[in-house]
């Protein structure tokens, strides 16, 4: 079943590649979806795909890449939208 995420990742995540790293690890999973740096210091996460893949994912930003200190992740899950076709960077 085809489900969405919508994440808030605070801590050290900014100037330490979080996005790549989300990039990464979403394309890896087959996810679709975005990342991007918010103004307040955190970063933002939407993903869509199948349930497992994105619970494996929530896992990876818990944790993070090796610079990043992950304080807290904020999940809400959703139903699956359909508008999304690939996983992106989003550059303010």
């Amino acid at each position: 079943m085809t489900r969405r995420i919508e994440c808030r990742v605070r801590g050290r995540v900014q100037l330490v590649m979080f996005r790549d790293f989300t990039a990464r690890n979403a394309r890896a999973l087959g996810l679709i979806g975005t990342v991007q740096n918010m103004d307040d210091g955190s970063v933002a996460v939407v993903a869509e795909g199948e349930e497992n893949a994105l619970t494996a994912l929530i896992q990876k930003l818990k944790r993070g890449p090796i610079l990043a200190r992950v304080d807290d992740v904020d999940v809400v899950w959703k139903d699956a939208r359909g508008e999304l076709s690939d996983f992106r960077i989003l550059y303010k």
